[in-house]
């Protein structure tokens, strides 16, 4: 058959592939979330999320090392606090000498050169669940901006890089710049959870933290899964009032939406390959059902291929090992 034109050509060899493949990933392009609790000593994996740990302060300073060693450049620390830390105002989120400050000084004292991403919202340290403050039942968004604002600046001082408001509180993101430039930290970066969908796939991760809400659901801030052009909406809010990156949560169900953020806005695109996408890769591979590695790694690629640039994933570090042979 005479076919001027045949696509097989450019897929003949792999080293032929390799040159015009058009999406790469790298760990440069991740960001590995890690988890400190208190104690010492401590080590305790997370039944729903297969080789993800919680650390107390020392053995998650001997992991982060580990993980450097591999290339890994950025991480996001999210604490896990016992109940009776826990208050309605979050009030261990900003006190001096907390866990989670604490953590973060240290890490930033002994890996200066590692990109430290932090969680800002209220649902660790509250002892409704939610990530915002809660009055006869309903989530008060004003009154959490101040304690959000507050847990911005702390951790800005303890050494953060990059602060994640996760809360989906309107306006934040720009309260928290004013506050933030007010106190001479213009230098660290806001990552904004901008598309924040009210999702199944969170799972495990309330399961890690301990962090499900006491009642009712987060549907009153976090977004309807059936809604594309809000995600504009919320994505503009953002961008105006300052975000430096604006982020995707979940990714996988969600490509369209990071794809529509990149197609939208000049500022880098994150997402956040969440605990249970991360879990469904692991368990389907442990039943022996799908090929663990290479569906990690084609995930990965296809939330690079939609637009993100960065990527929150609990494989960062297999990827890593992976790459590094």
């Amino acid at each position: 058959m005479h076919l001027p034109r045949r696509p097989r050509r450019n897929r003949r060899t792999a080293a032929i592939r390799e040159m015009i493949q058009e999406t790469t990933l790298s760990v440069s392009n991740l960001i590995f979330p890690m988890f400190v609790l208190e104690g010492t000593g401590l080590k305790s994996e997370v039944k729903s999320m297969p080789g993800i740990y919680r650390f107390s302060l020392d053995t998650l300073l001997e992991e982060i090392k580990e993980v450097t060693d591999l290339g890994i450049k950025a991480i996001c620390l999210f604490p896990n606090y016992s109940e009776d830390k826990k208050d309605k105002h979050a009030s261990e989120s900003h006190r001096e000498g907390t866990l989670y400050l604490t953590a973060l000084a240290t890490i930033k004292d002994k890996f200066p050169d590692l990109t430290l991403m932090t969680d800002v919202a209220m649902d660790p340290y509250s002892s409704d669940g939610h990530d915002g403050y809660v009055e006869n039942g309903e989530i008060i968004n004003d009154i959490s901006l101040e304690i959000l604002g507050r847990m911005a600046v702390a951790q800005a001082k303890a050494g953060a890089d990059i602060l994640g408001p996760s809360d989906m509180m309107d306006g934040r993101i720009g309260y928290m710049r004013g506050l933030l430039d007010a106190e001479g930290y213009s230098n660290v970066s806001i990552m904004a959870y901008t598309a924040k969908y009210a999702s199944a796939y969170y799972g495990p991760f309330r399961d890690a933290l301990d962090s499900a809400p006491r009642f009712g659901d987060k549907k009153t801030y976090q977004m309807n899964p059936a809604n594309a052009r809000e995600a504009l909406v919320e994505a503009q809010l953002d961008f105006d009032e300052g975000a430096d990156f604006l982020m995707v949560k979940p990714a996988l169900a969600y490509l369209d939406i990071i794809k529509a953020l990149h197609d939208n806005f000049d500022i880098p695109i994150a997402a956040y390959n969440v605990s249970g996408e991360y879990a469904m890769i692991k368990a389907a591979s442990q039943n022996g059902w799908i090929d663990g590695e290479r569906a990690m790694l084609e995930n990965l690629m296809s939330i690079r291929r939609a637009g993100a640039r960065a990527i929150l994933t609990y494989f960062a570090k297999e990827v890593a090992q992976v790459m590094n042979g």
